[in-house]
């Protein structure tokens, strides 16, 4: 059988972004199929396909954009013992998510719960286990760490929305920022919103006179170095949006995490979503054929909220 993919054969803008019919992937060992409900777009889509990431014109070999899937398992490889035919679960793609079937490594999906719709189910998985990594990564895992005070950079995004909660659950004091509009988000998510932009720093300090102790730069605007003023160290703070101002200020950079981990964090986050303990960002909806919209609005702002394809 055959269906549609969305792929690029040259880096560059949203143009090389094409849909096509392929043959359905077969899984391979502790792999299973995917009919797709839900892909999101995340920042990583882009510079992938921008080529910002690689090296030459082109990749050696189309390549399918997006990691965050949502759909039910439609075959299954040899070694999986712990999915089904059948089997409703998020997770993690192999080998691109944008397209009507996907191929996902068993071990990197986990099931959805019935009360959360597909495209909100595929809008978490790199939310919430970024912000879980994130937060381990500064100390702050689980457990109660009341009395901490952590400032989250970009608080009404992707990841931010996720590491407010969860430190906020685990007693930490949270300063969250983001623009004027979003001031009211924060806020609900148990944060206290600061506007981002010159003089961050100051209007941290006028609503944290205690000091900082961490601090989570989400949104790679700029804010590294007053991040680090503002705990004192750079090993008190963790970016994953500002490779080069971590290299030069000697902040710890993430990108990726462990499997079994993030999947135990995403059944977690998936249940608190379902019972209505967590809030996840909005999300808006795109046809599988305006993939190339969906990134160029997730690049520059245009959209707020969370991007999902819906193939």
């Amino acid at each position: 059988m055959t269906s549609r993919v969305v792929q690029y054969r040259r880096f560059g803008g949203p143009e090389v972004l094409e849909v096509t019919e392929r043959e359905d992937p077969e899984p391979g060992e502790g792999q299973v199929r995917l009919r797709v409900r839900a892909a999101a777009v995340n920042p990583l889509d882009w510079k992938l396909r921008s080529g910002a990431m690689a090296r030459g014109d082109a990749p050696a070999e189309p390549k399918v954009p997006g990691f965050d899937v949502a759909g039910v398992v439609d075959a299954v490889g040899d070694g999986v013992v712990d999915l089904a035919v059948g089997d409703e679960v998020v997770g993690k793609a192999t080998g691109g998510a944008y397209g009507e079937t996907a191929l996902a490594a068993a071990k990197a999906l986990t099931r959805k719960p019935a009360e959360v719709s597909w495209e909100v189910a595929a809008s978490v998985p790199t939310g919430a286990t970024t912000a879980a990594r994130a937060l381990a990564l500064l100390g702050l895992g689980e457990g109660d760490h009341t009395g901490t005070t952590l400032v989250v950079d970009g608080a009404s995004g992707g990841v931010g929305v996720y590491a407010v909660q969860f430190a906020v659950a685990r007693g930490v004091t949270v300063i969250g920022t983001a623009s004027e509009t979003h001031q009211d988000d924060v806020r609900a998510l148990g944060a206290t919103p600061v506007v981002y932009g010159e003089g961050v720093a100051d209007r941290i300090r006028e609503v944290a006179p205690q000091g900082v102790d961490r601090a989570f730069d989400t949104s790679g605007k700029g804010a590294l170095r007053d991040l680090v003023a503002l705990t004192g160290s750079p090993d008190k703070a963790v970016t994953i949006a500002d490779y080069a101002g971590a290299q030069e200020l000697g902040v710890t950079f993430t990108s990726g995490g462990d499997a079994d981990t993030e999947r135990a964090v995403l059944a977690d986050a998936l249940a608190r979503v379902a019972d209505g303990r967590l809030r996840t960002p909005a999300v808006v909806t795109y046809p599988l054929d305006q993939a190339g919209k969906a990134q160029d609005d997730n690049q520059y702002g245009r959209v707020s909220g969370k991007l999902v394809l819906l193939p």
